[in-house]
């Protein structure tokens, strides 16, 4: 009798820890009603604005270990407003109990992406540009919001905001737990086991040679590649219902992985 009391009590123990574990690593499984911030932050290093719209939940409750998401726009010819056009996504990824951070990367006064030349070299200081923007960010969030979870740390980013999000990633791999690219074409996904990659990939437009993992490499270093019926520009507020829908599924789930 005292054995299958035991074994009674062992299950419901396994089962508890099971939920607990669950839980604390899949905090898309709550719904929020979302509040929209934004801020203009100034780096007096760089003499340089960088706005942001903040994408959170509104909760009665606190949400602990809550993780945050940097996101990253695609390029939009300097002419702003780039933190709003991505609204289905940070804004679902807000009401799943995530901190969102949205950064505008190019200002009025920017020189133009260049359109010409060996992308990897004639791209490569707008992608700096955008990887200081993000440590910079960071860092300043790191100080007024500690209690945010960014040990966690995911980002996001599409098309040219794919490429500093790549870029990010290599240069400062201690920083982000996890990187999820939009169809970056440009800036090779770093090949390595930490932070985790990740990245969607568009129907129509194929990425640069030695962007993307060989299927080797994505053995080796645990990188998922995963392409979509999706147009490149079609990532943004352009996408259907249907591939919003095929969007977010992917998203969630590596967040949750």
């Amino acid at each position: 009798m005292k054995k299958i009391y035991f074994q009674i009590f062992l299950s419901v123990f396994l089962i508890s820890c099971s939920n607990n574990k669950k839980s604390n690593s899949q905090i898309s499984n709550n719904s929020y009603p979302v509040k929209l911030d934004s801020l203009e932050l100034f780096d007096k290093s760089r003499n340089r604005k960088i706005p942001v719209a903040i994408f959170q939940p509104k909760s009665d409750t606190k949400i602990n270990n809550q993780r945050v998401i940097i996101f990253s726009h695609g390029y939009g010819e300097n002419k702003g407003g780039d933190n709003m056009i991505y609204s289905y996504l940070t804004e679902t990824l807000a009401s799943k109990g995530y901190f969102v951070i949205s950064i505008q990367h190019e200002l009025p006064t920017d020189d133009l992406l260049a359109m010409d030349g060996d992308f990897k070299v004639t791209r490569k200081p707008n992608w700096e540009r955008g990887t200081e923007n993000i440590l910079y960010v960071l860092n300043q969030f790191k100080t007024t919001n500690p209690e945010l979870d960014f040990k966690h740390l995911t980002l996001i980013g599409h098309s040219n905001g794919g490429d500093m999000t790549a870029l990010f990633a290599t240069k400062y791999p201690k920083l982000v737990d996890k990187i999820i690219t939009m169809d970056n074409r440009r800036m090779p996904l770093p090949r390595v086991n930490h932070p985790k990659v990740y990245t969607l990939r568009s129907k129509n437009y194929a990425a640069d040679e030695g962007v993307l993992p060989t299927e080797q490499e994505q053995k080796k270093y645990g990188m998922t590649v995963q392409f979509t019926p999706i147009n490149h520009s079609d990532m943004d507020n352009d996408a259907t219902p249907e591939e919003r829908k095929i969007i977010m599924t992917n998203i969630e789930k590596y967040l949750n992985e």
